[in-house]
């Protein structure tokens, strides 16, 4: 079954027939995780990178932020049985989209802040497809932890 993880959203699965989707990357970021041996996964689509700007919206929708919305997802692998040192991350998004002289760089920031996580999560990305100025869909098959990039029609695993 497909389930599509909208902004700000999460959704985490151990089921072998889901597929896991989420569209439109520009400089969100989009992180899957997905543990081989308990086939645990999760993608999350963070919109910014700190929930300080927003203390209470962080509160009602914590995956809007990356820093509190990316232990969350790794909190619920562990929780369906994934392990810390066995899950496979994999990061998409973060472009810049908007005009050349965007000076908030949320793209830029979102990056830093989703590795910052993960680092201090032991948990390192495999393989990631970030920057640039595309937009990108970031897809995790629960059969077989294949994770896949669609960008300008184009669809390939994230390796």
């Amino acid at each position: 079954m497909q389930h599509i993880i909208g902004i700000s959203d999460m959704k985490i699965s151990n089921d072998r027939d889901d597929v896991l989707v989420t569209y439109s990357l520009g400089s969100c970021i989009g992180l899957s995780v997905y543990d081989p041996v308990a086939r645990v996964g999760g993608i999350i689509h963070c919109m910014l990178p700190l929930s300080r700007i927003d203390p209470e919206r962080a509160k009602a929708a914590p995956y809007m932020f990356a820093d509190v919305g990316i232990p969350k997802l790794v909190q619920a692998a562990l929780d369906l049985g994934a392990r810390k040192d066995r899950i496979i991350a994999k990061a998409a998004g973060a472009a810049h989209l908007l005009n050349k002289g965007d000076m908030f760089r949320i793209g830029e920031r979102n990056i830093v802040v989703m590795r910052k996580v993960l680092w201090k999560n032991n948990i390192l990305i495999a393989a990631e497809e970030t920057g640039g100025s595309v937009a990108r869909t970031l897809t995790l098959y629960m059969n077989s932890g294949e994770t896949t990039i669609k960008s300008k029609g184009r669809e390939y695993e994230l390796v």
